[in-house]
């Protein structure tokens, strides 16, 4: 069972293991956002999850049709927004992805070492 940060106790999980694997297998363990294959590394899977399409916190039901792999990250850029459909959630997730790319890369750039001519 999963922690709740908010109460710190033990909450049941939206999805069982079974159910989970379930949707983990019908997409090939591979984020239905950035593409990530869950299989390639052990770390790949450390982070894949299953995430709801339309949000529990916005009465997103517990329907396959209605639930996708997807990794850590992605879900976290997903959080609990709403969206018209599918691929509008995917361009959002995908589009956020790249604006923090680019920002991560902007900050931890080294500047090219100066060569000295003797």
């Amino acid at each position: 069972m999963p922690l709740s940060l908010t109460t710190l106790s033990l909450v049941d999980s939206p999805v069982t293991l079974q159910e989970g694997l379930t949707i983990l297998e019908r997409d090939d363990h591979r984020c239905q956002y950035c593409g990530l294959d869950g299989r390639a590394s052990f770390e790949n899977a450390l982070v894949m999850r299953v995430d709801f399409v339309v949000p529990r916190a916005r009465k997103g039901k517990k329907d396959p049709k209605n639930l996708v792999a997807c990794c850590t990250p992605c879900n976290t850029i997903k959080g609990t927004r709403v969206y018209a459909n599918f691929d509008e959630a995917k361009a959002y997730v995908l589009k956020q992805r790249e604006e923090l790319r680019k920002n991560w890369e902007s900050k931890t750039a080294r500047p090219l070492a100066r060569s000295t001519i003797a």
